[in-house]
């Protein structure tokens, strides 16, 4: 059975494939008996790699018909065309009745902006070394009164023990943390600290004024 009998399935599917992914997805059908010179007897987007029926297969396809028509299929390797474009190409064999490969069906996506535009995400999403832990994964609170509570968690983690039995120096590096990271700021702030650590409001501000480290 020729490839020409499966012709107008063959133009169909490719132009469905086409019409898929785009004007930067060329797909065409090679005829492997037609030799290696003008092996194209379909293609959409030429455009891409600036080929037309009747034009050259791709080396790929050169090296399959070289191979007596073995069934071989090659996926998403890279290719380029002759002005510097790289793409992505696949190339499947269409088997006759014996299970020889009597046609090729090649697709091949030019990604270079793809590929600049990786390029210029990965620069704009990349970030400075972390080299301080509490600055990583930073949550941004939706109210004051969660960034006060997420503070307040913070100092807890900190000194590490349930304030229970935490001494008036781990409250005072707790309190002093709270003071380095703006908490003293927030309106009321120091009625819920003083409670949260059991202590008055008065050693609150004493710890706040002492040099202690």
């Amino acid at each position: 059975m020729s490839v020409y009998d499966d012709l107008d399935f063959l133009k169909r599917l490719i132009k469905g494939i086409a019409e898929e992914f785009g004007s930067d997805c060329e797909v065409a059908i090679h005829d492997l008996k037609a030799g290696y010179e003008h092996s194209i007897i379909a293609i959409e987007n030429g455009h891409v790699t600036g080929r037309k029926i009747g034009d050259v297969a791709s080396r790929i396809a050169m090296e399959t018909i070289h191979s007596n028509l073995q069934h071989e299929d090659h996926y998403s390797y890279s290719t380029r065309t002759n002005d510097g474009r790289i793409l992505k190409s696949t190339t499947i064999c269409i088997p006759d009745k014996n299970g020889k490969a009597k046609a090729l069906l090649c697709i091949n996506y030019d990604i270079t902006q793809l590929m600049v535009s990786n390029k210029i995400m990965s620069d704009f999403i990349s970030m400075k070394e972390i080299k301080n832990n509490d600055e990583a994964n930073v949550a941004i609170p939706t109210d004051v009164n969660q960034l006060l509570e997420d503070l307040i968690e913070e100092s807890y983690e900190l000194i590490g023990k349930p304030v229970s039995v935490m001494t008036k120096e781990d409250k005072m590096k707790a309190i002093k943390f709270l003071e380095s990271k703006g908490a003293l700021l927030i309106k009321r702030s120091g009625d819920k600290i003083s409670k949260f650590y059991d202590i008055s409001k008065y050693s609150l501000y004493s710890y706040l004024n002492s040099n202690e480290d």
